[in-house]
């Protein structure tokens, strides 16, 4: 890959702005319309924002760590970016497409790059029946909450559920329950990456459930069907020696 006009982009952070400034002033700056490529200075949150903002430029992105989180990013130097982007190997990722209804009967549409999670709003639990597939699957799941990721994903707040890391290229969903109380053995499952997962909301009134895609939340909500979009593929670019790929597997011995 050959990359010539970069969009550079940093997260509201000191040492962010710093590099910003740096990298501007030694390559110059483009609008994302105008780029080939997106450069963000940050951390994992920061890069999450800036899928989402970019998703309508189909722009590959590339990222530099100078947040405390960085499994999305690349090592940070300010040496040699356009040889780093033009070695760079690129990562396809396809985002979960949510599709929630409020008690209101209001609908929301959103897409999660990691994961989409729900979990309850009260300090009661929730209880939630699980469909796979139009097929009941657990009638009734006591919990604090649920949630589905991406493989990319499965290494965030999946991982702190005690989900399974999933390789980037395996085509399969994790399906993790948060905190769960009933069905006492029941602690997940992984999917192919085609199934349609719908969660229906069991006495949403008094037990109230929110769902968050990535960072957007629905609150108050009845019902959530969740899908991978292979409509929206987002490209990830990361240094040859030390690719996506090989993070996740790395992530599975780690101690």
């Amino acid at each position: 890959m050959k990359f010539e006009r970069v969009a550079f982009v940093g997260a509201p952070t000191e040492p962010a702005q710093l590099a910003l400034k740096q990298f501007v002033a030694k390559y110059g700056q483009h609008k994302p319309a105008e780029a080939d490529v997106v450069v963000a200075l940050g951390g994992d949150g920061f890069m999450l924002q800036t899928l989402h903002r970019n998703m309508g430029h189909k722009l590959p992105h590339y990222g530099l760590k100078t947040g405390t989180v960085g499994f999305l990013m690349n090592l940070y130097t300010d040496a040699d970016l356009m040889e780093r982007l033009d070695r760079a190997q690129a990562s396809e990722l396809y985002p979960l497409r949510m599709l929630a209804q409020r008690e209101s009967g209001t609908d929301e549409d959103a897409l999660a790059i990691n994961e989409v999670s729900l979990i309850r709003q009260s300090k009661q639990a929730a209880h939630i029946r699980v469909w796979v597939n139009g097929v009941v699957r657990i009638e009734e799941l006591m919990c604090d909450g649920i949630l589905v990721a991406t493989p990319a994903g499965s290494t965030a707040y999946n991982l702190s559920a005690h989900g399974p890391i999933l390789p980037l290229t395996s085509n399969v969903l994790a399906l993790t329950p948060i905190s769960p109380f009933r069905p006492r053995r029941w602690r997940g499952a992984v999917l192919k990456g085609e199934s349609r997962i719908r969660f229906e909301i069991l006495d949403h009134y008094k037990r109230p459930v929110s769902a968050t895609a990535d960072a957007s939340e629905v609150r108050d909500i009845t019902n959530v069907e969740v899908f991978e979009d292979r409509d929206v593929c987002l490209q990830l670019l990361f240094d040859a020696e030390h690719s996506l790929e090989e993070r996740i597997v790395n992530e599975q011995f780690a101690c």
